[in-house]
């Protein structure tokens, strides 16, 4: 499917859950935000900011005398942004296509669960390096492979039998959760894309959630594959599609407690060639 075509349709479950996500999905991103450690007065860059609030924490880092800038190609997330941070500075674009994002030159760039849902990964990261300054550093995060990340599969496997057919399933490095599995391509990429200094470490982090089966499933879903089908759904269907879904996530629920859902990720740094060294 046409990236573009892909999160215009994605978009609504993303806005719809835009608070529920700045919350239970800060795991995510979070090492990338202790390795960044953005200064104030620094100006960062956030690379697939969606609906803006990995971006308002990178602007309040920065303080007054610095600056953030999120960049995403839904326009619906961006606008979505704008109205929800009325001070970082969101642009809707395509970070493959374009030389620079406006207000660089940046000292850091930052993405959560963005690069490898790049259709070209290399120029997507070269773009994000011709946005840095000599020696700026990106620091990012990308799903590994493997039980890790069993939350994924069970949401969409639990949902699907009860909607219309799902998007095919990327494969191999196509764009997907899993296309920089590998850190071994992960380095690939980087190094063609111009950075060095490129490390990627593995980080195990869990997302935890109010005890609600119904709240739980129907978040994970929206934010996966099976989002688009199950807005367009019935009510019945999209009731058994997050009982479905509810079932094959209930390895991660304690009840009376909530849920501890484990993800499995990469920390990726990188840096700009300082001329100095």
């Amino acid at each position: 499917m046409d990236p573009a075509a892909f999160w215009e349709a994605a978009a609504p479950g993303w806005i719809r859950h835009a608070d529920r996500h700045d919350l239970r999905g800060r795991p995510l991103g979070e090492v990338a935000l202790r390795a960044l450690a953005v200064r104030p007065g620094e100006r960062v860059l956030d690379v697939g900011c969606g609906c803006g609030g990995t971006t308002a924490e990178l602007a309040a880092a920065a303080g007054r005398s610095g600056a953030a800038v999120g960049v995403d190609l839904s326009a619906a997330m961006v606008d979505a942004a704008r109205a929800r941070f009325p001070g970082p500075r969101f642009v809707a674009a395509d970070i493959e296509a374009l030389d620079v994002v406006p207000g660089g030159p940046f000292d850091a760039a930052y993405s959560r669960m963005v690069l490898m849902l790049l259709a070209d990964p290399v120029a997507g990261c070269a773009t994000v390096r011709r946005c840095l300054r000599a020696g700026g550093r990106l620091a990012a995060t990308v799903f590994r492979a493997g039980p890790g990340n069993a939350w994924m599969p069970a949401a969409m496997l639990g949902a699907a039998p009860h909607l219309d057919a799902l998007p095919p399933l990327p494969v191999g490095a196509e764009p997907g959760p899993f296309a920089l599995a590998d850190p071994e391509r992960i380095a690939r990429v980087l190094t063609a894309a111009g950075f060095t200094g490129i490390a990627a470490q593995p980080h195990d982090v869990v997302m935890t959630a109010p005890d609600d089966p119904d709240d739980v499933a129907e978040w994970l879903i929206e934010l996966g594959p099976a989002g688009a089908p199950y807005r367009k759904a019935t009510p019945d269907a999209q009731g058994a599609a997050r009982a479905g879904a509810a079932k094959l996530l209930a390895r991660f629920r304690e009840p009376g407690t909530g849920y501890r859902i484990p993800s499995a990720l990469w920390l990726i740094t990188a840096r700009t060639a300082d001329p100095a060294s």
